[in-house]
């Protein structure tokens, strides 16, 4: 569980071939934010070619993109050989416009991309489904009884299921300027045939028999409220990007004093009164990247993440109890990112 402070090309060169479970990764947009350096381009097709060379057959890669230069960064994760599976969608409420010839960003696009292999690589929907107290996945017969959660019909079609509905390609973070997005919804499931379940439990998921009872087919229910209660939100936290970094100044003072960076990261003086912060401009929201760490790694899995910035894959991936190693650049940012896992690290041995 670390972000070594190296140039990704450099630091994948020493991993092995296949050795790694999933790549989840922001790296630079190209969009030259804030005139930072390491944004001026999307990266190189032979930085994703060595992604694809760790994966194991059959990984996934997540990475965010800009809106403006996603089809770049597609096309030079397809051009490196990867398999281009979906697109998923990260609405939030909290962008600002930059100038009045640009719109307010509300969106960011994260390419799914697996590396090519014989066999299909499964998702882990049900760690990743979305929550309900609701009736949504329940079936009922004619007089309303609870036949089962869940089950099989016909030619495998799954109606519902008891731990969550099935996760889509849009997650939200529950802010009130997103939720205006939806309408309110009632939902309705539709309607299912009115069955006689053998071979399951009550809670049980699995692949019984069903015999069709003739008569109506029964509507399934599926609450009121905003349609945003049928997607995944993930919610940032003021504390989040902060949070392990309590004792960070005495560790600043360390960083300034061997490499002349400034805690600020842009060469003002180091404030050592300052309370601590994590200056990084992209932080991402811990939830979300333990949302996806969770969709696409295996119990106990490594996950690499090429552009650590300051450690929101590798604080996520420590939470979910997953091995993790990083690469970054900057060396300010690389100890921002440790302090975060360390901190991550420590909540997980308290458990």
């Amino acid at each position: 569980m670390t972000v070594l402070n190296l140039d990704c090309r450099h630091g994948l060169a020493m991993l092995p071939d296949n050795s790694v479970d999933a790549v989840v990764c922001d790296p630079p947009y190209g969009l030259s934010f804030m005139g930072k350096k390491w944004d001026y381009d999307v990266p190189a097709v032979d930085i994703w070619a060595e992604c694809l060379r760790v994966l194991k057959p059959g990984g996934y890669l997540l990475a965010f993109a800009g809106t403006r230069t996603q089809h770049r960064m597609a096309v030079r994760i397809e051009d490196a050989g990867f398999e281009i599976r979906d697109m998923i969608a990260w609405v939030y409420g909290s962008g600002f416009p930059k100038h009045q010839s640009a719109l307010k960003p509300a969106l960011e696009p994260i390419t799914m991309a697996r590396k090519p292999a014989p066999r299909a690589t499964l998702l882990n929907i049900d760690a990743c489904r979305v929550e309900t107290d609701e009736l949504a996945n329940k079936i009922y017969n004619n007089s309303g009884a609870n036949l089962t959660w869940g089950g099989t019909y016909g030619k495998g079609v799954v109606y519902g299921n008891a731990i969550g509905r099935y996760p889509a390609n849009l997650i939200h973070d529950g802010s009130d300027e997103v939720l205006a997005l939806f309408p309110d919804s009632a939902g309705s499931g539709g309607s299912v045939p009115n069955v006689k379940i053998s071979g399951y439990g009550d809670g049980a998921v699995g692949t019984g028999s069903a015999e069709y009872l003739g008569g109506e087919r029964t509507k399934v229910d599926c609450g009121t409220g905003s349609a945003a209660r049928f997607f995944y939100c993930a919610k940032a936290s003021k504390r989040d990007r902060n949070e392990g970094l309590e004792a960070f100044d005495a560790v600043m003072r360390q960083t300034v004093a061997t490499s002349g960076l400034s805690k600020n990261g842009d060469g003002s003086p180091l404030n050592q009164e300052a309370t601590a912060k994590n200056p990084h401009p992209t932080v991402k929201p811990t939830d979300l990247m333990r949302y996806l760490c969770r969709l696409v790694t295996p119990p106990g899995g490594l996950i690499v993440d090429p552009f650590a910035g300051s450690g929101s894959t590798g604080k996520a991936a420590t939470l979910e109890g997953f091995q993790f190693v990083g690469f970054e650049l900057d060396p300010q940012y690389a100890a921002i990112a440790n302090a975060r896992i360390d901190a991550a690290r420590a909540i997980m041995g308290a458990v």
